[in-house]
Parts: C-alpha cells; sequence; structure tokens
C-alpha cells in the first residue's frame, strides 16, 4: 500500500479538518510534520517536502489543501525527481489573487502554470473564498489534470464538516489506479 502524504495549507489542518481525520482513519497516511504551516516561505516548505517525498520508500499519493497545493505544483516543476503516484490539489488558493489571499501567502505567486508530471486532480467547489471556480478550473486545465466542482461547500475545509470525506478519499484512491478513469471531468 503507497503512502499518502497529507499537505495542508496556511495554518495547517486542525483535528476536524478531512486531512486530519483521514490521519486518524488511515495508517497510510502522514502528514508532512517538517513545515510550520503557520509561516509560509516557500523554499523552506520546498525542501522540506522534497525531504518527505524523498524519505518514502515508493511512490506516494499527495493529498493536497489550499496553499498546500501551490506547493506541489511549485515542487513538481522545479524539484521534481522522485515519481508520484498523484496528487488531489482540493480547493487550491488563488496565490496570485492579491485581495483574497493573505498577505504572507504571497509568497508563492506566481501560480505555476504548466502540466503537473503525474496524475492529478483538481478539486473546487463554487463558493471558496480563495478560489473561484473557474479560476480553479484553469489550474486544472494548465496542470492537464481531472476537475470535480462538489458544488457549494465553501474552501473544503473544516467549517465544511465532511468528517471523513469519503467522496475526497475515493477520488484519492482512483488516482492512485493506473489505466482507469477517475471518471471526473477532464480539464
Amino acid at each position: 500500500m503507497s503512502i499518502t502524504l497529507i499537505v495542508p495549507g496556511l495554518g495547517g489542518s486542525g483535528p476536524t479538518h478531512w486531512q486530519s481525520q483521514w490521519e486518524e482513519l488511515h495508517t497510510d497516511c502522514r502528514r508532512i510534520k517538517t513545515i510550520d504551516w503557520n509561516f509560509p516561505d516557500k523554499d523552506t516548505w520546498l525542501d522540506s517536502l522534497d525531504v518527505c517525498i524523498q524519505a518514502c520508500e515508493e511512490p506516494p499519493l499527495l493529498a493536497a489543501h489550499s496553499l498546500g497545493c501551490a506547493l506541489i505544483a511549485h515542487w513538481a516543476l522545479q524539484r521534481n525527481s522522485v515519481p508520484i503516484l498523484g496528487a488531489l490539489m482540493v480547493a487550491p488558493s488563488d496565490v496570485d489573487d492579491r485581495i483574497t489571499i493573505p498577505a504572507e501567502a504571497l509568497c508563492f505567486a506566481p501560480m505555476p502554470l504548466k502540466p503537473l508530471p503525474f496524475p492529478t486532480m483538481v478539486v473546487t467547489s463554487n463558493n471558496d473564498l480563495y478560489v473561484t471556480a473557474k479560476r480553479a478550473q484553469t489550474f486544472a486545465t494548465a496542470w492537464d489534470a481531472d476537475f470535480v466542482n462538489i458544488g457549494d461547500r465553501g474552501h473544503i475545509n473544516a467549517d465544511t464538516h465532511l468528517n471523513g470525506w469519503q467522496e475526497g478519499w475515493d477520488l484519492l484512491q482512483n488516482l492512485a489506479k493506473p489505466n482507469q478513469s477517475t471518471g471526473a471531468l477532464k480539464a
């Protein structure tokens, strides 16, 4: 069974966030612990992510939320030195939008907009405060990713009350299946 690396966004993911619940529910999940999620620094975060990915015994799955999606996109295009099984990019914050993004996260701008070298799925909602559905679709298209809109679910975080978010877990697991369609729309 492959490892799933949990990649939170700004502030990390508290105990009621689906990422934290996945860690409790699934023994193959591990959070990247070497990052201070309260102080975004692109180079420091990239270094930590790279070390954690390289420490995996086999290609991992990545489950990112919010600013963690930008982190993975930067990593994939700058430091991708080991294979990745797939990445679930949930509610990717629009780091190029100076109105909605917290000032401390602007160090991740501009958002990389090139195809990612591993299977990727972008999951968004209609009413996310940090990215419009149209902009999330732009990311999916640029990253050559599948695209899923789950309706009115805000920033798809703890406030959304998704609990263990089985639908998201199933989407992630489908990324790990070779040569199978996820059933999602291709961007």
